[in-house]
């Protein structure tokens, strides 16, 4: 392997796996080979070059892991699961490097394609065959006595939680600097679009299309008698007070990867971030199918345009139309 920084001008992929699974190693390790023999460079992050390279790794380039990891990369091609594509995140939101995830988790709403599909994700990245989206994301800090002691970001969401398991946790919520509601609860959730389908989808929150642009507010496990979720702008500042008097913590969750300690009286205030997340697409596929493909939901009976399409077709072929509602 090599350290040095490949030649100026040369096309070149960031490869990133979840090194604790061998199958995500050998798929990743299988990729570059492919890559390479394609003569498209290969970087790796230091701290998962051993595992790769038991898997036959070509010669790559070797670079700490930090934001500096993704740039003049003209894509991070990620194998695991929403969480590994998380973690890469953190290393190309400063260089703007595109994500493309390789799926080996489980519901894996981030990742775009499967690992059965690598042959086809080899050939759109070698053709350069794919669209860029920019993903929202939400910026967090957290106040203490009017200061500010902790800053961080998130593309899923910025969750505040309790610290104790044996104890609610007592906050006060407020939008856009105007008190909302006061509640006794296990945390509240700030999700982004493309979180909606991750922690804020469990605690009870709505599925958000995408390309919506707004932020959301859930709270989790909550006593109170207004406790529902809310949909609100994205220029809206939303702000979660910890209650001094209750005597309870809390702890801020970013992508429940970072966390930050929130002592009786903190506050955290959540704003959409200023930097977007890239995610690469190689299918142009509507997210509804992809909601339902990955919930697997029953469809059946549905005859909308493309089921007539879909029909047309199938008699173009000489195959049998899908069966009529009733007989579905």
């Amino acid at each position: 392997m090599s350290t040095e920084s490949s030649t100026s001008g040369e096309r070149r992929v960031l490869i990133l796996a979840h090194t604790g699974r061998e199958e995500a190693s050998k798929v990743a390790a299988e990729f570059a080979q492919a890559m390479a023999a394609e003569g498209i460079a290969v970087r790796v992050v230091s701290e998962d070059a051993e595992a790769l390279e038991r898997w036959g790794l070509p010669d790559a380039e070797v670079v700490p892991v930090g934001p500096e990891a993704g740039q003049g990369c003209e894509l991070a091609v990620v194998f695991g699961g929403d969480g590994t594509i998380l973690r890469a995140a953190e290393l190309v939101r400063e260089c703007g490097t595109p994500l493309v995830g390789v799926n080996l988790g489980h519901v894996g709403f981030l990742a775009e394609a499967d690992v059965d599909d690598l042959d086809y994700t080899v050939r759109r990245v070698v053709d350069r065959d794919y669209a860029v989206e920019e993903r929202m994301t939400v910026d967090a800090r957290v106040l203490v006595d009017g200061r500010e002691v902790a800053r961080s970001w998130a593309l899923n969401e910025a969750t505040v939680e309790k610290a104790s398991r044996e104890r609610m946790l007592e906050v006060v919520v407020a939008i856009d600097d105007r008190p909302v509601s006061r509640w006794g609860c296990d945390g509240v959730v700030c999700a982004t679009p493309t979180g909606s389908t991750a922690y804020n989808f469990s605690a009870g929150g709505p599925v958000v299309w995408p390309e919506v642009e707004a932020l959301l507010m859930v709270p989790i496990s909550a006593h109170a008698l207004f406790a529902r979720p809310m949909v609100v702008s994205p220029t809206s500042l939303l702000a979660i007070q910890v209650i001094p008097e209750a005597r309870t913590s809390g702890v801020l969750w970013c992508d429940g990867r970072r966390t930050y300690e929130l002592p009786p009286g903190a506050r955290v205030e959540v704003r959409q971030g200023e930097k977007f997340i890239r995610l690469a697409r190689l299918h142009q596929a509507p997210f509804t199918d992809r909601l339902v493909r990955k919930f697997d939901l029953p469809v059946s009976g549905w005859r909308g345009a493309a089921a007539r399409r879909q029909n047309e077709q199938a008699r173009a072929d000489g195959a049998p139309p899908a069966p009529r509602p009733q007989e579905a």
